[in-house]
């Protein structure tokens, strides 16, 4: 089997359910987006959310993906940046658990917290704090450890840092790894557009994308998006909610059906899509049964908070 190495921002999730949008205009933020927020932003929400139930999980676009893969049975590995912290022994510990072969960096920088505001209709507004995640440099990746995968799997969310994203996705070529790469946003899209074109034009083998990611990238809509989309990779996914998703691999398109579920939280529904989209590609599967695959784990996702689902529905 290919072993498939992610790389992404190593980030705790702490996850609140709120039955109205107060606190999100309370702290300056946009529902339904993610704003980047600093070390002080993070304690003054941290310190006001403190009486709330709260959920805590191991995050990142990339992580839960690689974790899907681990739990699928996939032979996995990660890189991400934390701290020694109780955040970043949180991560740590949660990954290792999970089998995944971990190649954490280590920061003085405190461990990056995304804060995850759920509305009442499962939309999500994020808080992200990146600490220690956004101080990983070209320089702490190793070639060595990309050379030991046939697969790496690369946070969009890394697009902001050209010279990391760039470094990584060269020397995965000069090992002959296969690149594969989720969209993670659309403003991110819109803001790098240039760096997204050239990451897929020279670089990315397999790109997942939301509709919004894919009309933000082409300027169309779903299948002439899935069209040009596929003009630069030759698997090319474009996730369409409730609708399901569709897929252009090697010239043939295939239209995905949605799996049924009750929308709670979309948190990572889209990661573990991709967990089952690859695990199938890496087993030979059909793109059906991929596609398959894929849309009952994004479906098992939404019906929970966060984005660990249990081990049921990886076996299921």
């Amino acid at each position: 089997m290919k072993k498939i190495l992610g790389i992404g921002n190593a980030l705790v999730d702490v996850l609140l359910e709120i039955q109205n949008d107060d606190q999100i205009e309370r702290f300056g933020l946009v529902k339904g987006g993610m704003e980047m927020i600093d070390a002080e932003k993070k304690r003054e929400i941290h310190a006001a959310i403190s009486h709330m139930n709260q959920k805590i999980a191991s995050g990142g676009s990339t992580s839960n993906t690689i974790y899907g893969l681990a739990k699928l049975g996939a032979k996995t590995g990660y890189i991400g940046k934390i701290s020694n912290d109780q955040a970043g022994d949180f991560f740590k510990k949660d990954m290792v658990n999970a089998h995944i072969n971990t190649h954490f960096l280590y920061s003085d920088i405190d461990t990056g917290i995304a804060t995850t505001f759920i509305s009442a209709n499962g939309e999500r507004t994020f808080a992200t704090y990146l600490g220690a995640a956004a101080t990983m440099t070209p320089e702490e990746i190793d070639i060595e450890v990309i050379k030991q995968y046939d697969i790496i799997h690369v946070e969009g969310y890394l697009i902001f840092n050209k010279e990391l994203v760039l470094d990584i996705c060269k020397k995965a070529k000069s090992c002959g790894l296969l690149i594969s790469m989720d969209m993670a946003s659309y403003n991110l899209v819109e803001t790098m557009h240039d760096l997204v074109k050239e990451l897929l034009d020279q670089y990315v083998d397999i790109i997942f994308a939301n509709e919004e990611e894919a009309k933000a990238f082409t300027g169309k809509e779903e299948f002439e998006a899935l069209e040009e989309l596929s003009r630069y990779c030759p698997v090319a996914i474009v996730k369409l909610g409730p609708r399901g998703s569709i897929a252009k691999v090697n010239g043939q398109i295939t239209e995905i059906a949605p799996a049924p579920g009750e929308r709670i939280d979309t948190t990572g529904a889209g990661d573990i899509y991709a967990s089952g989209f690859l695990y199938g590609l890496i087993n030979n599967l059909s793109i059906e049964e991929s596609g398959a695959l894929a849309s009952k784990l994004g479906a098992a996702c939404i019906q929970t908070i966060g984005a660990r689902i249990s081990d049921e529905h990886f076996t299921n």
